[in-house]
């Protein structure tokens, strides 16, 4: 079950996902790879993650960079859900 996180447990997140941006209700992250092909199997990769999860993500490609932005909509902002899913993606490389 998604719950909210605290302004505090959103301020931990930030010392916790170094490499995500956190702010606006929203975790915030841009990789790149070599080449679209690279960038394409790391969004496979992740699809199957989120979906296992039942958790989506927000995200873009183009060539190749992905950017991906995790909130939960339903909630209006930043939930247990997606700190677990940005660790989890943080996981795959």
């Amino acid at each position: 079950m998604a719950t909210l996180l605290s302004l505090q447990e959103c301020e931990d997140l930030r010392d916790a996902l170094t490499q995500w941006q956190v702010g606006d209700e929203r975790l915030k992250r841009q990789w790149q790879f070599n080449d679209f092909s690279e960038a394409f199997a790391f969004m496979t990769r992740v699809a199957l993650l989120a979906e296992s999860k039942q958790h989506h993500p927000n995200w873009s490609n183009v060539y190749n960079r992905v950017t991906i932005e995790l909130t939960t909509h339903d909630l209006g902002g930043l939930s247990n859900l997606d700190a677990e899913l940005a660790r989890s993606i943080d996981a795959l490389q």
